[in-house]
């Protein structure tokens, strides 16, 4: 449990590798029963999860939710898309920003607040291979810096 009363479920940690978050967002989930316990049990994997706008709706994708082992008639399906909960004055703006082109919308993560199932939304853009690879570099040359400055103290 953080400090803000968020309970971390799942966290995509290739999203910040792979895109430059713009922007960030919250939004509610809608989940099922048997979802609602697997991510209790932090069963959760956020690798590929995105969203997207379809009409008025915003959808989160290819966010698997393992099936809860106790489930009555096998419980839910655990790659189906999922309906987020999202004003209207959101999915407007949010429509505007990935009308750019690049940008697309990424699942950061999955937790627990005030008891409600929430996702982090990051509006990004893709990373070129280019752009990996000077930002190890950056961070190489930082840490060798930084044993440098260790050895001289």
């Amino acid at each position: 449990m953080t400090k803000d009363g968020r309970k971390v479920v799942a966290k995509n940690r290739t999203a910040s590798r792979n895109f430059e978050i713009i922007d960030t967002l919250e939004a509610g989930l809608v989940l099922v029963g048997s979802e609602v316990k697997s991510l209790r049990q932090a069963q959760c994997e956020l690798k590929d999860a995105y969203a997207s706008i379809d009409g008025n709706e915003a959808w989160l994708h290819n966010a698997h939710i393992s099936p809860y082992k106790f489930a009555r008639d096998g419980g839910h399906e655990p790659d189906r898309p999922r309906k987020l909960l999202l004003h209207r004055r959101e999915i407007e703006r949010l429509r505007g920003q990935l009308a750019e082109k690049g940008l697309t919308l990424v699942a950061l993560e999955v937790y627990f607040k005030d008891g409600k199932a929430k996702v982090s939304l990051g509006v990004g853009k893709g990373k070129r291979a280019y752009d990996k690879r000077h930002k190890l570099r950056e961070k190489e040359e930082k840490r060798e810096m930084d044993r440098a400055a260790k050895r001289r103290r």
